[in-house]
């Protein structure tokens, strides 16, 4: 039997499937769907690299289980292709963006084949397709219609060097994520989509979903949902009114100034024509610079400056004094808070500018109560502390008096209202960059807004444009968008020159997924029921605040405008591990990114796929060696030459050993694949070829049980396998193999084996194999040999349980 040549194999297998239509779904006629994502790829002029590959192939490996496990798997695979990398290419170099973009995916879609994923390529899609953003497009006017979209001036993030706006999600530590530059703040008309209004209904379809908790939290923290009042206030001999959020309103009494962001509209008003009007816009300008270019902390940054007005005694207690403070969010509540002695921040802004505070709380302690009445640390939060005013709570403790105060302040005083406020901000979809879908509005010469009629979507991006940055979007550059939107409409009517952020793209396109580049029809409603939500979704854990929030947000307003049936996009999210070198994240800028295509090339994409699998746990990650592959290539070829060499038809009943180690991997390859434990399961693998090596011969029918518990794994090799024990159809089609409880019982037990007190594997042997023979066994593992790399000083074998090697 000759060896198993990868090259010439996968290559084969590769054209069997596409020529017979092998991973192609009928979704109409699915009975038992299962809907198998990836987060899709941006595709660059790069190749696949290591991080690709660790989340595709794995996927793939969980969909083709479930496959065999009988249900109708759908499979897609797209591009985010809109975005700032193509442009910034069409700047340096000059070749236009959809040149670039089509050339890379193209590339991309010949190296995704290569890694063996059973997509299914006849429903691909490109956010960069106009039949794709006329979808987009569609989106942005059902928000508009449902009055969800609207256009307000505000203070934006803003990146000098790409001249492009930026949400706060896309600013780190002050900078562009992009390009690092750091980032200022500039007034511009800008399009947001209302999700705020979604904030309560995102928190609540949280606990329904599977996915990993440490997700949700973020999501959580990120939606910010906050309990209080709102305590109605006004500025003092201005008569401006307004609202102040208090989150903790057992202390209000303790009040004694109050504080305003620095991008609030009022300053400019309060300060005008005032001796503290250069002063405190000085101060105003400085605080906008400083918040969006250096690493900003609210918590730290405590700086203030007064503003000469007050707030008209709001508690009976005397008039506050309004401060502008650096810490102050304009987008939470109302951009204006009232301060106490009971919160750290305010404590430690008052003690800075030796604003007089009034403490209203106080430990049992007497001594500790003197330390709080003479201010000498903030005593906040506190559940156990002990009231003192208002005078109607005296004696009760501030963790159980959150209600009454509450009714307190609403029903007795008047001057208070119960409320819910959320820290999420509302979406801002505008850019100022040429390569992504037009924003479909329209100006007429008075300059109202009005959406684009759907005959004209998709409403096409214009192509006479430079890509050269000039602070406005380059669209306002191209002749052909402004003629077309004049004979259209009428002359003076401009069209909107923003695009969309690309995040919208990506928001919805699980849908069209479904629906096959159909340019009649957003979504069959028939499909979406069926196939939605997505049974299991795999990308990174850095979109946990971006995609995933913008994705729940657009499916829940799509289920309230009457398109969809399903509030949420994704049931099941799994995040892959980080693949690092020597330890170190890989980057191009430290130069050590791993290409796999030279590895794919000697080795063959099944061995990389599973050496890939078997570094760790999926969710973790592992780290890359060159020498780790190479086992995994040995084993391939020991397990193609062992099945297909000592398969026998001439053999009927398999010894009752060989057979239990059997049905123990299938219990175990199964509890793992299902679980994403694919480390463990190729290591399960790797022990039943160790015991079916020692083996003259074995049944044809083990030999294809093998084939089939490895071909989610490796489906070139398993497919060859198949072929060459006679096996019919694809092995892809076949069903997945059940174990025999019974065999598994009766004759063997396992093993744990330890290197230096770590478990590093585990062997199934008869009750009565004698020591020596397990502890053989033990140190031919695959897993256990990377660790033997001394003299082994020590052999512990317990009987039945543990063989503990010391090196």
């Amino acid at each position: 039997m000759s060896d198993y040549v990868p090259s010439e194999i996968e290559a084969k297998w590769r054209k069997k499937w596409e020529d017979a239509g092998v991973y192609t779904s009928d979704l109409a006629k699915a009975k038992k769907p299962f809907y198998s994502m990836v987060m899709f790829p941006y595709p660059s002029g790069d190749k696949l690299h290591v991080g690709h590959w660790y989340n595709y192939a794995p996927a793939d490996s969980f969909a083709r289980y479930k496959k065999m496990q009988g249900f109708d798997v759908f499979a897609p695979m797209g591009f985010d292709a809109f975005g700032l990398p193509a442009e910034n290419y069409a700047i340096k170099t000059g070749v236009k963006p959809a040149e670039s973009t089509a050339k890379n995916v193209k590339t991309m879609i010949e190296q995704l084949k290569r890694i063996g994923c059973m997509y299914d390529w006849k429903k691909t899609l490109s956010t960069t397709d106009p039949e794709y953003y006329r979808w987009t497009q569609w989106l942005f006017l059902q928000m508009y219609k449902h009055k969800l979209a609207y256009k307000k001036l505000g203070n934006v993030n803003y990146c000098p060097k790409d001249q492009t706006v930026l949400a706060n999600e896309q600013c780190q530590d002050g900078k562009c994520e992009r390009c690092g530059t750091e980032v200022i703040q500039k007034p511009l008309d800008q399009w947001y989509w209302n999700i705020k209004k979604y904030s309560q209904e995102l928190l609540d379809g949280l606990p329904g979903l599977d996915w990993p908790e440490k997700t949700k939290v973020m999501q959580r923290n990120w939606i910010g949902r906050n309990e209080g009042v709102n305590i109605m206030s006004k500025i003092k001999d201005l008569g401006d009114e307004f609202e102040v959020f208090d989150s903790v309103p057992q202390t209000f009494m303790a009040q004694t100034f109050s504080v305003i962001a620095p991008e609030h509209p009022l300053i400019e008003k309060m300060v005008k024509g005032t001796k503290y009007e250069k002063e405190v816009m000085d101060f105003v300008a400085r605080m906008k610079k400083l918040k969006a270019t250096e690493k900003y902390n609210f918590d730290e940054h405590v700086e203030g400056i007064f503003t000469g007005r007050y707030v008209q005694d709001p508690f009976g207690t005397g008039d506050l004094p309004l401060w502008v403070a650096s810490f102050v969010v304009m987008d939470y509540g109302t951009g204006i808070v009232h301060c106490s002695a009971h919160d750290e921040r305010d404590f430690k802004f008052a003690k800075k500018y030796d604003i007089p505070l009034r403490p209203v709380m106080f430990p049992e302690d007497p001594v500790e109560a003197k330390k709080v009445k003479n201010l000498e640390y903030c005593y906040a939060k506190e559940p156990q502390a002990i009231m003192q005013k208002p005078d109607k709570f005296k004696g009760r403790r501030w963790g159980e008096v959150r209600d009454d105060i509450i009714d307190f302040m609403t029903n007795e005083m008047k001057i208070a209202k119960s409320t819910i406020q959320y820290r999420l901000r509302d979406w801002l979809v505008s850019r100022q960059r040429y390569w992504g879908a037009p924003i479909p509005i329209v100006y007429d010469p008075e300059g109202k807004p009005h959406p684009v009629p759907d005959e004209h979507l998709p409403w096409t991006l214009p192509t006479d444009v430079e890509f050269k940055p000039t602070g406005k979007s380059p669209l306002t550059e191209s002749k052909e968008f402004i003629e077309r939107t004049e004979k259209i409409f009428g002359k003076g009517w401009r069209p909107e020159f923003d695009t969309m952020d690309t995040f919208v793209c990506s928001s919805f396109y699980y849908l069209r997924y479904l629906m096959e580049a159909d340019s009649k029809t957003f979504i069959d409603p028939a499909l979406e029921k069926k196939w939605m939500p997505v049974s299991m979704y795999i990308g990174g854990p850095e979109h946990a605040c971006m995609h995933l929030i913008y994705a729940r947000f657009v499916m829940m307003a799509l289920k309230d405008f009457g398109h969809v049936s399903h509030s949420e996009p994704f049931q099941k999210l799994v995040h892959q591990g980080l693949i690092t070198n020597q330890g170190a994240k890989m980057s191009k800028s430290k130069g050590n990114v791993v290409s796999p295509d030279s590895f794919v090339e000697w080795n063959g994409a099944d061995v990389f796929r599973m050496y890939l699998m078997f570094m760790g746990p999926f969710t973790d990650g592992g780290d890359w060696s060159d020498t780790g592959i190479k086992g995994i290539s040995r084993f391939v070829q020991r397990l193609y030459k062992t099945v297909t060499e000592k398969s026998n038809k001439k053999v009927i009943q398999d010894k009752p050993q060989v057979l239990a180690v059997l049905h123990k991997t299938i219990k175990k390859v199964t509890e793992d694949i299902e679980t994403l434990h694919f480390n463990t399961a190729i290591s399960a693998l790797m022990e039943l070829l160790n015991a079916i090596e020692k083996e003259e011969s074995f049944s044809e029918e083990m030999g294809k049980t093998i084939t089939l518990l490895v071909s989610p794994l490796a489906p070139h090799l398993a497919e060859e396998m198949w072929e060459k024990l006679g096996g019919k159809d694809f092995v892809v089609n076949q069903a997945w193999p059940a174990f025999d409880a019974s065999l598994i019982i009766e004759s063997t037990v396992t093993v744990v084996v330890q290197v230096n007190g770590k478990i590093r594997g585990e062997v199934v042997v008869s009750k009565d194999e004698p020591k020596e023979s397990i502890l053989k066994m033990a140190k031919e593992l695959e897993n256990v040999q990377k660790y033997l790399t001394g003299e082994i000083k020590k052999e512990i074998y317990v009987p039945g349980k543990l063989v503990s090697l010391v090196v």
